[in-house]
């Protein structure tokens, strides 16, 4: 028996499809007697009888994070100005569950056993504007204009939740919901079917809202094992689903930042003939099209030889090249910090003045204070990327990725694993300034120009070969 809690849902009206009727006819041109597994109930459900959602339900399953903007700005007011055209309006809430019992005067039994696939699939959007609408009648406009998430929604819904029951009655505005659920729930095989199913209805109802790749790759958990492997601090800025990022700081890690980081180890791994299909980005790419980098993840992971669908749509890695790989990965967000954040240092010490480019801007108040020209200096201090780390340089990442891609120079073939050669972090302490110097070249020819840089693949090969010949001279040393 689950623990999972169970919601009586009750519709005004509703509508089942297909019904037995259908189904016979149905029966007579094929011998599944179902459409995909699937069955649908559609109808009406009151304001007041959406309360056990809003009190046992999550969006995990829902692709999108929702919070507040124009789109809910339009919902609320529409139920406020308009409550009678609401149902006609909205498409409303798309509801699923493999669990489920059909009960007597149009009341629905539901239980949610997996939030990440179960729950509100689509509409995250009418609920949480539906419940800042359901709010506004108990608590002042400044207390709700602090909401802008939907988990905020629901801890100020509990908060509230004697004063909701207070004037429950009010709320008699029809939602259309659309229930999905197993043609035979008592049927193995057709629940299989069904739970398979539903990430692609999830993905295809969110099309509309431009529902990224990524977030439909993490529905299947291809990003499970690189979230686990990162430190938590960094997986917590990560933006794994669009709209998902909660942190007060402006900017959130887009996850095809890390996608793109990982075919540095992959493409390692290609090249070794150790992944089960001939897969990999062209080193320039990493750059500037994170897009593909995206797509040809998608394309590995997909390979029933790396992962394996486990507990309906949910995949598992199985292959231990792809998870050395990972390994790998988890390293490479502060290795790019340490790149970005020492290459102005490591560049001066061979004699340079990396500052003297007009591309670079300098973190320095005192002087920025004195200068007549400010155009030079920044106001604030830059951030790097994964681990805001505080730097005194503001320059384009395009004149460092070769060098993030030259670590690929330091990774070595154990037999079906890519592991580090040496310690990276130590070794950048090492020898970086040499690298740095010898980098000079490939700066000077491109210019400066970031977009040549990053877009030219001799620059990357050209890492790569510093990052092998200062290994090679790290080994000649610990030898002697």
């Amino acid at each position: 028996m689950t623990d999972s809690p169970k919601l009586i849902i009750r519709f005004a009206v509703v509508a089942e499809q297909p019904n037995s009727r259908d189904e016979e006819r149905l029966s007579s041109v094929s011998s599944e007697n179902s459409i995909a597994g699937i069955k649908r109930y559609t109808g009406f459900v009151r304001g007041r009888d959406l309360y056990p959602l809003f009190e046992h339900v999550s969006l995990d399953a829902n692709p999108r994070a929702a919070k507040t903007g124009a789109v809910t700005s339009a919902i609320l007011e529409s139920l406020a100005k308009t409550p009678e055209l609401f149902p006609f309006k909205s498409k409303g809430i798309l509801l699923g569950t493999s669990n489920y019992e059909a009960l007597q005067r149009n009341r629905f039994e539901l239980r949610f056993e997996d939030p990440a696939s179960e729950g509100v699939l689509d509409g995250g959007h009418n609920m949480l504007a539906i419940g800042l609408h359901m709010l506004s009648a108990v608590v002042d406009e400044r207390e709700l204009a602090r909401v802008s998430l939907w988990e905020e929604m629901k801890e100020l819904w509990e908060e509230q939740r004697s004063e909701l029951e207070a004037v429950r009655d009010q709320f008699d505005f029809l939602v259309p919901v659309e229930l999905l659920v197993p043609s035979d729930a008592d049927d193995e095989r057709s629940v299989q079917q069904f739970e398979m199913s539903v990430l692609d209805i999830c993905a295809a109802r969110n099309n509309n809202a431009q529902l990224t790749q990524e977030t439909k790759s993490n529905k299947l958990g291809f990003y499970n094992e690189i979230r686990e492997r990162l430190d938590p601090v960094i997986a917590a800025r990560v933006e794994w689903k669009s709209n998902e990022w909660e942190s007060s700081e402006a900017r959130p890690i887009k996850v095809r930042d890390l996608l793109a980081l990982s075919w540095i180890p992959l493409n390692k791994a290609n090249e070794a003939g150790l992944l089960p299909l001939d897969i990999s980005v062209t080193p320039q790419n990493i750059y500037r099209n994170k897009g593909e980098c995206s797509k040809q993840f998608d394309k590995l992971m997909l390979n029933p030889l790396v992962s394996e669908p486990r507990d309906g749509p949910t995949h598992e890695l199985a292959n231990n090249t792809v998870a050395s790989c990972f390994d790998i990965l988890a390293d490479l967000p502060k290795l790019y910090d340490k790149v970005y954040a020492n290459f102005p240092e490591a560049y001066n010490s061979n004699g340079y003045r990396f500052g003297a480019n007009p591309i670079v801007k300098i973190y320095d108040p005192t002087k920025r204070d004195a200068a007549k020209d400010k155009t030079a200096y920044v106001a604030t201090q830059p951030l790097t990327l994964f681990t805001n780390i505080r730097v005194d340089y503001r320059y384009p990442d395009g004149l460092i990725m070769p060098l993030v891609y030259g670590l690929k120079g330091l990774m070595q073939v154990e037999g079906d694993q890519i592991t580090w050669a040496t310690d990276p972090f130590k070794f950048l302490d090492l020898y970086f300034k040499d690298i740095a110097g010898a980098y000079r070249l490939v700066l000077d020819m491109a210019r400066f120009d970031p977009q040549k840089l990053g877009k030219n693949q001799a620059s990357y090969e050209f890492a790569v070969g510093e990052f092998e010949k200062a290994l090679l001279k790290h080994r000649a040393k610990k030898s002697i």
